[in-house]
């Protein structure tokens, strides 16, 4: 399932239009915030969604039968790029339990690229909910990469997968691999570039966001 958030015009396709932005961009802050209020409404829409049960509260006045969450999720995210729209996500599930994954793409001298996963660090997740971000979904590689990663550690029960801007392409790639997942996406474009890279899209979300790498 696809969720895009730009269907229907709202402040989520005002912020996406910022982020593509050349003259907005040169603002990292700005960028950052962006991507992380993009990341507040997803998680926002994704809470309507999840279990909860009824809690007895006491109030000053007496006691209140209020609505929560059954479940915490485990909020998981790809390092770097992915700690803006994390943190996001950690503003509104700011009792969830984290993950982190540090796939990436290591560039080959003929313009190819290989998947690289060098660490994680997750707690228990059998049978709880994930919700993984990364900002630009573009060949879902790493994303189908981290997602295998993440099941070798237990079941997952939900897989939500939340991003600013997909690629068709990515998102036929990553539900081929992963049919039940739901994809939360600021905005979706049509077209790859044969390096692997969204067109119109917004450039390199890590860069943009944290400042240019080296990478050997």
């Amino acid at each position: 399932m696809v969720k895009n958030l730009s269907a229907s015009h709202s402040l989520v396709s005002n912020w996406v239009a910022e982020l593509r932005d050349v003259e907005v961009q040169n603002d990292r802050m700005r960028f950052r915030r962006n991507l992380e209020r993009i990341a507040e409404v997803i998680g926002y829409e994704i809470s309507k969604q999840m279990e909860s049960e009824e809690k007895e509260v006491t109030t000053p006045m007496g006691t209140a039968t209020c609505k929560v969450l059954k479940q915490q999720p485990v909020l998981a995210t790809i390092l770097r790029a992915g700690l803006a729209m994390h943190n996001g996500l950690l503003n509104y599930f700011d009792k969830a339990d984290n993950a982190f994954l540090s796939a990436y793409r290591k560039h080959n001298p003929d313009g190819s690229f290989d998947i690289r996963l060098e660490y994680m660090s997750c707690p228990e997740i059998e049978g709880r909910t994930i919700i993984i971000s990364d900002p630009m979904l573009a060949t879902g590689s790493s994303l189908v990469k981290s997602i295998q990663h993440l099941k070798e550690e237990g079941e997952i029960k939900e897989l939500h997968i939340v991003c600013a801007i997909a690629c068709t392409v990515g998102i036929e790639y990553v539900l081929r691999a992963e049919p039940k997942a739901t994809i939360w996406c600021g905005d979706i474009d049509d077209e790859l570039t044969a390096k692997g890279y969204i067109v119109p899209g917004l450039g390199d979300a890590g860069d943009l966001a944290y400042g240019s790498k080296m990478q050997n």
